[in-house]
């Protein structure tokens, strides 16, 4: 039982007495998409953000900086100020080093080391109100001084610089030194705070950034071997929805049942915004565009499409490129996922405009609450500008002058079985998200072996979606089945939450699977596992020698401690800004308790979710 189902009976009558009983869409998401008839009701249930007027703001670009081997970048959290909207105020927002909201996008070359400095200087946390004190150690010091731990998301990284969520940084405590090896393909990563149990309100305040990981095939530069698009041509989408206070205000809450203070399940938001813009607008010359799109919501998985239903191409998942573009017209995207998209504009007449639509609806269970779809995200006003007329290349991979081609998908070694499920205890709310039935605290957890590769089945016996998204590793999606999931249930009942329960699905299937759809085969970090289904992936998990490092050694929970110990081994100290170490236990000056962590987690990428308790932590072992 989730938030939703616990509001479910106080939802339903509120939808009873203001549209006959019947579940509608509400009016909060004015301007639907053409054909659909939307009541103009605003739904007691929910908080409404104010009027906004679309296409008024210019899409905003993040800035650029350029990883060196032998210049360190530094990366600084700060507590700053954005403009969402022309008429509404600058109102506070948490940022990487001089942006107003989000970070800049930091582009890194294949085999060249990122060394990233980072501290923090924020101040009050702007949601202090919001956070939840119950959840795994946050304290009310949070809300004066918000501890965080930067992730980035898509890295084979040493798990000591992989944002561990219990490795916290306190504000002006000090500089935390990450090592990004790079030592993987050219793909689509991002960066973002990954602090247990307030993720969702450090990354929904801003704390998150693009990260390019180029080769000397994508090099980014116009005249690159693979004919894409580049420099004004190539641009970054972070897509995101929100809730707005009347006074401009972002809102972390969506509804007033749930008090201030309490953890809520995610929802969905009644603005679209793109890099920092509600409902912004681009003026595009008439050619070629490269888009590196994410879903940064908190909560939705939207339809993408365009409002002239144009085609498009996915070049590209997370971790790189197809072998070649696949032509299509639309595109799922849970949070967390990225797309490489290539857009024709040439068929647009000079002055002509084309939206970036959703058609998705939210879950049943948000429905009832009205939560609707968001429809629009932005626009594209062509120009009179021709731009790139060199036409979409038919091959990526495979070669000369290209990468080499995509491997098959490996056969397993073994298959593991994994469980999503929406436990409830009595408590307000009663809600607690959960992998294998368990929180995130009980020992037991996942051990894959180096150098193995497995079939891991995510069932997924709830109704709602969940995107689940594996620390260090990428694989490939095999597929999707229905389930059968009372049956399921029937046949393995559910223990108390704190006891392992993932059984096996077989003999309980509604279907055959079905493969991944043509642009999500590509070598992916995250994965939408559909509700009330078995989504399959293939990973391989790799040896330390392939990686250069121990990804099961031991390192402090300090972020300014910079020593690891190899699992069962002595203490390994690293050059870096502080490497006068603590003992497991102890309490140095910034007040944190410092101990010995290990390991990676998985999670899903529900941010809500993965606050409370849709995570785990997980080793590779030998």
């Amino acid at each position: 039982m989730n938030r939703r189902r616990f509001l479910m009976g106080a939802a339903a009558a509120a939808a009873a007495g203001v549209v006959g009983g019947r579940v509608q869409a509400g009016a909060s998401n004015a301007d639907p998409l053409p054909g659909v008839k939307v009541p103009d009701v605003k739904w007691p249930t929910l908080f409404h953000s104010p009027p906004m007027p679309k296409y008024v703001d210019d899409l905003t670009v993040p800035s650029t900086i350029t990883s060196s081997p032998s210049e360190p970048i530094e990366i600084v959290a700060r507590t700053a100020g954005n403009r969402f909207h022309r008429d509404q105020p600058r109102v506070p927002t948490m940022a990487y080093n001089d942006e107003p909201y989000l970070g800049p996008t930091i582009e890194a070359h294949v085999g060249e080391q990122t060394t990233v400095h980072y501290h923090s200087e924020l101040g009050k946390h702007i949601f202090a109100a919001d956070l939840d004190m119950s959840l795994h150690g946050v304290t009310p010091r949070y809300r004066d001084t918000p501890v965080t731990s930067m992730h980035l998301h898509g890295g084979a990284t040493p798990p000591e610089f992989d944002g561990n969520p219990e490795r916290l940084m306190l504000p002006h405590h000090g500089t935390s030194t990450f090592k990004f090896p790079n030592r993987q393909e050219a793909g689509h990563l991002w960066y973002h705070d990954h602090a247990m149990a307030i993720t969702r309100a450090n990354v929904y305040a801003g704390l998150a950034g693009m990260y390019f990981l180029r080769d000397d095939f994508d090099t980014g530069v116009p005249g690159n071997p693979l004919g894409l698009p580049a420099g004004e041509h190539e641009i970054p989408l972070i897509l995101q929805e929100k809730i707005f206070r009347d006074d401009g205000h972002q809102s972390l809450r969506s509804t007033p049942v749930v008090p201030e203070g309490l953890w809520e399940g995610g929802a969905v938001g009644d603005r679209g915004v793109v890099n920092g813009k509600v409902w912004p607008k681009l003026r595009v010359d008439r050619g070629l565009y490269r888009f590196r799109l994410i879903n940064a919501a908190q909560f939705s998985v939207w339809n993408l499409f365009f409002s002239n239903r144009m085609r498009f191409w996915v070049i590209g998942n997370e971790g790189g490129l197809l072998d070649a573009p696949v032509r299509t017209r639309s595109i799922k995207a849970a949070p967390a996922e990225r797309f490489d998209l290539l857009v024709d504009f040439s068929s647009l007449a000079p002055g002509e405009t084309v939206d970036l639509c959703n058609d998705l609806a939210p879950p049943f269970q948000a429905a009832v609450l009205g939560e609707v779809a968001m429809p629009r995200f932005c626009r594209f006003v062509a120009g009179t500008a021709r731009g790139d007329r060199r036409g979409v290349p038919t091959r990526l991979r495979g070669g000369r002058g290209k990468p080499a081609p995509m491997p098959p998908i490996a056969k397993p070694q073994r298959v593991r079985t994994v469980s999503v499920t929406q436990p409830y205890e009595l408590r307000v709310p009663p809600a607690i998200m959960s992998l294998n039935n368990l929180r995130y605290a009980d020992p037991q957890i996942e051990k894959p072996k180096q150098g193995v590769t497995e079939r891991w089945d995510i069932v997924n016996i709830t109704p709602d979606p969940h995107p689940i998204h594996l620390h260090l590793v990428m694989f490939r999606v095999l597929g999707r089945r229905p389930l059968r999931t009372v049956d399921y249930q029937v046949a393995h009942p559910q223990p108390a939450i704190g006891t392992r329960w993932a059984p096996d699905p077989s003999g309980f299937y509604a279907g055959p699977m079905r493969g991944p759809a043509a642009w999500e085969a590509g070598w992916k970090d995250t994965v939408h596992a559909v509700g009330g289904h078995v989504t399959s992936i293939i990973v391989r998990f790799p040896t330390a020698d392939e990686l250069g490092f121990d990804p099961d050694a031991i390192f402090s929970s300090d972020p300014t401690q910079s020593w690891t110990r190899p699992s069962g081994g002595h203490a390994v100290a690293r050059p870096g800004p502080s490497t006068h170490g603590h003992h497991a236990g102890t309490t140095p000056a910034h007040g944190m308790v410092t101990r010995d962590l290990q390991g990676y987690v998985w999670h899903c990428h529900i941010l809500d979710h993965e606050d409370h308790d849709m995570m785990l932590r997980y080793r590779v072992v030998q």
